[in-house]
């Protein structure tokens, strides 16, 4: 599994591979005409920022603290995460 830090500064092509086979789906929020993909890969949370209306990833967002998911604590439970 990769690390926080070698996530942050991994490619963007990395980044996706990342998303897509190193870690599980949580939920989505919508920001503004975007949607804000969130999901959990093992140490740390990753946001994809995607715009339906360009139909593209505008950018893949990674954090490791409590408060970055504030945004997602209406709508999801993270009691199976044993954080």
């Amino acid at each position: 599994m990769i690390t926080f830090q070698d996530f942050q500064y991994a490619s963007f092509e990395k980044k996706c591979d990342v998303v897509t086979s190193g870690s599980s789906f949580l939920s989505v929020r919508l920001l503004g005409e975007c949607k804000v993909y969130l999901y959990h890969a093992d140490l740390f949370f990753i946001e994809v920022y995607y715009s339906p209306r360009h139909k593209k990833v505008l950018m893949i967002n990674a954090f490791d603290d409590l408060a970055g998911l504030e945004p997602y604590t209406e709508i999801i439970s993270l009691a199976e995460l044993n954080l």
